[in-house]
């Protein structure tokens, strides 16, 4: 039976493609020339020191998530014939920079080469024509990636070729019962014995991205990385420990259902939070035909901190997330 296109393309997919824009990063960026009277520069290496590359399917609409760090190493000649030679840091290219616009790129530059007038011109020259080479360059990153891999993940709707036959009906019911399995829910989480007045705090987002996808971001110890920019400790199961952004938020997870919700005590290591204090942070997943809403309600808030939480929930867990491409559709 021939699938609709619409049906077809409707469940969330995903593919990591970290290796291939390393390769296309290394290829393009190193076929950079620029010259001008203080001399030529090229890019001789390009190393992709941290941070993914995906891409994403949501009712046939392709997501590009990536948010990656890369090192360049120059060299060049100056009008005099002197070799020159130099590094440059770029700690973010990013969806959010390259099609949101919402920063600008920052660059780091280095000169190996002693200084004299003219070696100090050239790196002024480098300094200021390279960067829009560059910018060039990671403008097309997007395109280049959507047109190598956006076909892996689309159906056409039509009948697909040998081994690659489209998901079965039952391998999605399947799949579907397997992700709303819930974990038992223990007893209650009994808040800290001290006298302290709480409140609650809710903020809500909506995410370019499936229910499925984003629980594994919130609990994968791999995935969470990505988007918190600190180590993590996740076992995703109830009753364990985790912390999140290098140690910051600590706490228990109560219950999780996939896809659905999670529920884990929660405590900021802050001196301005109460020791041995937890409050409950409850996240919930809807998910809609293109995207899903996360609505996070911290339960037992310090009465006066509620402004500092909603401030940590908007900067630190939603803007965390938008900035990894899951808040803009391409």
């Amino acid at each position: 039976m021939v699938m609709p296109s619409s049906t077809a393309n409707w469940h969330w997919k995903n593919k990591n493609v970290t290796s291939w824009a390393k390769e296309w990063f290394e290829r393009e960026l190193t076929a950079i020339v620029i010259e001008g009277t203080e001399g030529n520069v090229t890019i001789s290496s390009v190393r992709i020191e941290d941070g993914d590359v995906e891409l994403g399917q949501r009712k046939s609409k392709l997501i590009t998530i990536y948010d990656i760090q890369m090192k360049v190493d120059w060299r060049g000649a100056t009008s005099d014939g002197t070799d020159v030679a130099g590094k440059l840091s770029i700690p973010e290219v990013s969806h959010e920079i390259t099609l949101d616009k919402l920063s600008d790129y920052v660059y780091n530059w280095t000169l190996d080469t002693a200084s004299s007038p003219e070696v100090n011109a050239l790196f002024a020259f480098v300094k200021t024509r390279l960067p829009p080479a560059l910018e060039a360059k990671f403008a097309e990153f997007p395109v280049a990636l959507i047109d190598t891999h956006g076909k892996d993940l689309t159906v056409s709707g039509q009948s697909s070729l040998p081994g690659t036959p489209p998901p079965s009906t039952e391998a999605i019911t399947a799949t579907a019962a397997s992700a709303s399995t819930t974990v038992p829910k223990p007893a209650p989480v009994k808040q800290s014995q001290t006298n302290i007045n709480t409140s609650s705090v809710v903020k809500e987002a909506t995410f370019m991205a499936a229910s499925d996808d984003l629980f594994g971001l919130f609990t994968d110890e791999r995935r969470i990385p990505s988007w918190t920019r600190a180590p993590a400790q996740s076992a995703a199961q109830a009753d364990t420990e985790y912390s999140l952004f290098g140690g910051g938020v600590k706490g228990k997870y109560v219950s999780l259902t996939p896809g659905k919700e999670i529920v884990q005590t929660w405590a900021l290591q802050s001196p301005t939070w109460p020791s041995e204090h937890f409050a409950t942070l409850t996240t919930t997943f809807e998910q809609s035909s293109d995207s899903t809403k996360v609505t996070f309600t911290l339960d037992g808030v310090p009465k006066g901190m509620e402004d500092e939480l909603t401030r940590n929930l908007e900067g630190y867990y939603i803007h965390g997330l938008k900035s990894i491409g899951l808040g803009t559709v391409l």
